[in-house]
């Protein structure tokens, strides 16, 4: 039992890490590059957002294990399970926040935005298949739910950029 808990708490650390990073980074990242910002600021801007995400993500992850394992033994602990859990969720907000940021590394800055999107629709597909096997679920709906969910991070950033820009 202890260790379909720890195991849980892994799998629940990635799939949320690299979902939440890569949709908030490529809806970001699109909500400014919607208004034609330089190429410079929104490789800097990705590059800070995904680092303090990553860390407060995983300070958050660790943070409630403890208080939940706390809320369980009726005790203050702290575990390297907590710990582990929140290293998991660091470096997988890591991960997940790079992919959006790679068009902006790799190509030019005219397919940048579109590169950055595509690619992101393309991990939230990838990432809702390996959600399906873990979970022993139909892969369809998983991917189509993480996809629709994950994607409207981008609709959101576009809407935000336009709504709120200086252009």
């Amino acid at each position: 039992m202890q260790d379909a808990r720890q195991g849980s708490l892994y799998v629940r650390n990635i799939i949320f890490g690299i979902e939440d990073s890569l949709a908030a980074t490529v809806g970001l990242l699109s909500g400014i590059a919607a208004e034609q910002v330089p190429h410079e600021t929104i490789l800097l801007t990705g590059f800070v957002y995904i680092f303090v995400e990553a860390f407060s993500m995983g300070i958050g992850s660790f943070l409630s294990e403890e208080s939940a394992q706390e809320y369980e033994k009726k005790r203050t602990m702290t575990s390297k399970r907590a710990a582990l859990g929140g290293l998991v969720m660091f470096l997988s907000c890591i991960v997940g926040g790079l992919v959006p940021i790679l068009p902006y590394l790799l190509l030019p800055p005219e397919y940048t935005l579109a590169g950055s999107i595509t690619l992101s629709l393309i991990a939230l597909s990838i990432l809702g298949l390996v959600h399906a096997r873990v979970s022993k679920r139909r892969a369809w709906p998983r991917v189509v739910r993480m996809v629709a969910l994950g994607g409207t991070a981008i609709l959101v950033g576009v809407a935000v950029g336009k709504l709120f820009g200086i252009a």
